[in-house]
């Protein structure tokens, strides 16, 4: 449902359900921040016209438009974090823990385009949404800067921490830029998604891009993730 069409009225919640109320609210901004064309221009009356109250029934859950679009964020925030941690949470060795969390990375953004372009299309304004709304994409890039760096153990010069924090940019510097451009031109004959990540990996890692094609989880029995742009 677009932005400019009505939605249904909705029932009332019965007494002492508002925690409902806000887990629909929370849901209709989500939607309309992962499909409106310019994301930057929603507004309050939009959430509530999705959901089918009054604008004003908002404010008794949150505060204003940068409140309730900062909950968006943490919570998708936190849904990435959470497949990247239980992707990797049975790593044998720290090769293995790149590459789960790296995967589930670029298959959760290329799964959700919409939810990926929320957290970091980076269209909000500052005043909306200040930096600090980000604070846990920040923790997810520390997470694979320590990843990257704990592979790379074992070589004859050790990086020092700065070249490592450098090394784990670049790295999630390619995998966001793997993922925008996939979502953004399926008109391009990509090659498959996985053999894409094990490229990316194997630059980042020097190791054949055999080995990281091997350690790939598979993902053959989530109906979430598109294989090819065309799925999306």
């Amino acid at each position: 449902m677009s932005s400019q069409e009505r939605s249904a009225p909705r029932r009332r919640n019965p007494r002492g359900q508002g925690q409902v109320l806000k887990a629909q609210l929370v849901d209709a901004a989500a939607k309309l921040l992962s499909t409106l064309d310019q994301p930057e221009t929603l507004t309050l009356r939009q959430v509530a016209r999705e959901v089918g109250v009054a604008p004003a029934s908002i404010y008794s859950h949150f505060p204003d438009l940068g409140a309730l679009i900062q909950h968006v964020l943490r919570l998708r925030y936190e849904e990435l974090a959470r497949l990247m941690d239980q992707a990797a949470q049975s790593a044998p060795d720290p090769l293995v823990d790149l590459v789960a969390r790296c995967a589930a990375y670029v298959r959760w953004g290329v799964g959700q385009p919409g939810h990926y372009r929320t957290l970091f299309g980076g269209r909000m304004p500052d005043d909306l949404v200040p930096g600090s709304a980000h604070g846990a994409g920040a923790e997810l890039l520390e997470a694979v800067v320590t990843s990257l760096a704990a592979a790379a153990e074992g070589e004859r010069r050790q990086p020092s921490a700065e070249q490592q924090w450098q090394a784990g940019l670049m790295l999630w510097t390619a995998l966001h830029g793997l993922v925008s451009l996939y979502n953004d031109h399926g008109n391009i004959p990509w090659p498959p998604l996985d053999d894409l990540i094990a490229d990316l990996l194997s630059l980042h890692t020097a190791r054949p891009a055999a080995e990281i094609s091997a350690l790939l989880p598979q993902c053959g029995d989530d109906p979430g993730w598109p294989r090819t742009p065309s799925d999306s």
